[in-house]
């Protein structure tokens, strides 16, 4: 996969270069590049941006710069698909939100630019000039406003880089972990087997497969009810078994309404 990011601020992105991304960089797994914006600019002030049409608080981000910017990464040809279109990732909270799913998705796409908002945004004639060259996605972290896009592409980024083939050293970790499954994930224990008169649940120290796998269920959906009743409303009940159903109702949860 590569993946571009049109910033301001490129030295927000060097985290990027760290763990487990980092890695996928060096052993070419991931291509990963980060564009100063103001790179695009034709000003001795680098200007990025201007006042907003219609008055109002705040600064509006040039569209001029945008099109030069987005113009040379779609000019620059991805390794083994020089015909597959781009995916523009927009930051911004007026979009679909962000979860699991969408990463597991994203990370089949051959080619993701970010475009990494400040201010009061983009002009929004950037995002209807690149829906002619990109597929345009605006998404959101979640119902809250940050400075810019950078801190949700560097969640983002490390979310769907993750996913792809071979980053993770054990896959099997992937499938169990929160949301893979519209669930939480369960609560983890490691050694000393007790510790500050606090000891680990004897079903996790017992050996039995079965009895374990039932209690990290079962823990699954008791703290999914209890964190996250929205995911549990979510569940598609075909998924759940007996003993599912028979734990969510001691919770009163009614999954069969």
């Amino acid at each position: 996969m590569r993946i571009d990011v049109v910033t301001i601020f490129p030295e927000y992105l060097a985290p990027l270069e760290l763990s487990l991304i980092g890695k996928a960089r060096q052993d070419g797994l991931l291509s990963l590049a980060v564009h100063d914006l103001r790179e695009f600019t034709t000003d001795r002030h680098r200007t990025v941006d201007d006042t907003p049409y219609g008055g109002g608080a705040g600064m509006v981000m040039k569209p001029e710069p945008w099109a030069q910017a987005l113009e040379s990464v779609a000019a620059q040809p991805v390794h083994g698909n020089s015909e597959s279109v781009p995916t523009l990732i927009v930051p911004s909270p007026a979009g679909e939100v962000f979860n699991q799913e969408l990463a597991y998705e994203l990370a089949t796409e051959d080619h993701l630019v970010f475009a990494c908002g400040r201010y009061e945004g983009i002009d929004e004639r950037v995002l209807q000039w690149s829906a002619e060259r990109f597929r345009v996605r605006p998404v959101s972290l979640g119902d809250y406003v940050l400075n810019g896009g950078e801190v949700a592409v560097l969640a983002m980024v490390e979310a769907v880089g993750r996913l792809l083939p071979g980053v993770i050293g054990n896959p099997e970790s992937l499938v169990e972990e929160s949301h893979s499954d519209g669930l939480l994930e369960y609560p983890v224990y490691t050694k000393p087997s007790s510790w500050r008169d606090r000891n680990v649940p004897e079903t996790l120290l017992s050996g039995n497969h079965a009895k374990i796998a039932r209690f990290r269920r079962d823990e699954q959906l008791r703290r999914t009810t209890e964190r996250r009743p929205d995911l549990i409303r979510g569940l598609n009940m075909a998924s759940l078994n007996t003993a599912d159903i028979a734990l969510l109702n001691s919770l009163g949860i009614a999954p069969n309404q």
